[in-house]
């Protein structure tokens, strides 16, 4: 088997499997001996020689030390994707923990603000008016899915906080995502919501992701960028002509009538 990785100073670097399958087994370890104990001899020595100069882990030791100073364009390929993985963990690590800060803060302002007549907090019932038709439409429209309601609901709450947290650092993306995600959210409400506050329902689902949007799409503005650079100046090439002259001698004069021909100029 062939290793496709880079080269090491000029020389192809061999993978691990090859280097165990190439190299000879210690003297000492013939076919007398037992199979298991030639097998591990031979992994041994697979293993001391891959940390050789040129050796497959010497050559990932090498990329993974010298990752600091090329950047991450000239980084090994091997490197970005663990870090990207290791990125994408942390990130919804985090979505899923605001997520449960969220709703613990929801639930403490609902506690702590004064009850009205009907015996609910006005908090809760302003989210109520949003969050139960979108509960009830996931509910509706999971029901042949492979995957559960709930789960459906806190995918739904991590795109949510991924769009305004991504949207508030200036991500594309993010705000891409928050934009969809705002729409989708307004026609569940207004898909799921009760026939006669339709439209209550979905104005306020409206207005809160507008006011949220002050924070996901923060910096963002319609006008043209236009840059008004002034052209650059000619680059001055000052250049030395020299043209050759030509001496042309001027034409002799045309003869007098009145000179008699046996008259002729004195020649040097």
């Amino acid at each position: 088997m062939q290793s496709d990785d880079k080269p090491i100073n000029g020389r192809p670097s061999p993978s691990f499997l090859d280097l165990l399958s190439q190299t000879p087994p210690p003297p000492g370890t013939g076919l007398d001996k037992e199979p298991g104990t030639t097998r591990f001899a031979q992994l041994r020595a697979g293993w001391n020689a891959s940390w050789e100069q040129g050796g497959f882990l010497h050559g990932r030791w090498e990329e993974l030390r010298q990752a600091p100073q090329a950047g991450w364009h000239l980084m090994a390929n091997w490197i970005k994707a663990l870090l990207l993985l290791t990125g994408l963990c942390a990130v919804i690590i985090l979505l899923d923990t605001a997520g449960d800060v969220f709703d613990a803060t929801v639930s403490r302002l609902a506690d702590t603000v004064p009850v009205t007549q009907a015996g609910t907090s006005a908090v809760s019932e302003l989210w109520g008016v949003v969050d139960n038709p979108i509960r009830s439409y996931i509910d509706q429209h999971t029901a042949g899915l492979a995957v559960s309601s709930s789960a459906v609901y806190t995918f739904w709450q991590i795109v949510g906080w991924f769009g305004l947290i991504g949207g508030f650092t200036g991500s594309t993306g993010a705000r891409i995502t928050w934009t969809c995600w705002g729409a989708g959210s307004v026609l569940a409400v207004w898909s799921a919501a009760p026939a006669d506050g339709r439209t209550v329902a979905t104005g306020i689902a409206v207005l809160a992701w507008t006011i949220a949007s002050t924070l996901a799409l923060r910096g963002l503005s319609l006008r043209p960028v236009v840059n008004n650079f002034p052209p650059p100046a000619p680059a001055f090439q000052p250049q030395i002509e020299i043209r050759p002259e030509l001496h042309i001698p001027a034409p002799a004069p045309a003869p007098d009538d009145d000179t008699p021909d046996n008259v002729h100029p004195l020649q040097r």
